[in-house]
């Protein structure tokens, strides 16, 4: 074999490595009993959740808990997982911006003594097009 042979082989070779090794630490979306039994198993990986807070019947935020002249990167809420389980999260980091206006939110973390901690926040808001084009049908009537 030709020296070119064989170092295209290890090139190769190691790029399977570094796929097989950044897939292992990919965290997987699970709901929150999913989350608590991994928890229970011992089992420390980071997963993400999807949900939308819980709200009351006016549409307020219920269960949200941030102030930041007290601790300001100490932030909770409850979320409604898409199997309709609550779960108290934990944010060690300040309130994402227009996190009220968020329909959906996706959080990235795992289970710590019953309760959920975030390390990551993601917010899927209400598009502006949206909005206009509902305002814009509106007008027309």
């Amino acid at each position: 074999m030709k020296k070119s042979h064989i170092i295209g082989i290890v090139v190769i070779a190691l790029a399977i490595g570094i796929i097989m090794s950044s897939a292992g630490d990919a965290s997987t979306y699970v709901s929150f009993g999913e989350a608590i039994e991994r928890a229970e198993e011992g089992n420390a990986t980071k997963v993400h959740v999807v949900g939308r807070l819980k709200k009351d019947a006016k549409g307020h935020i219920v269960g949200m808990n941030y102030d930041p002249l007290l601790d300001p990167n100490y932030f909770s809420f409850t979320l409604v997982d898409t199997n309709r389980v609550e779960q108290q999260v934990v944010y060690y980091n300040p309130k994402p911006q227009d996190f009220e206006r968020s329909e959906q939110v996706v959080i990235t973390g795992n289970m710590q003594n019953n309760v959920f901690v975030a390390d990551k926040i993601l917010l899927k808001c209400p598009s502006k097009y949206v909005e206009k084009e509902i305002q814009q049908n509106t007008a027309s009537l």
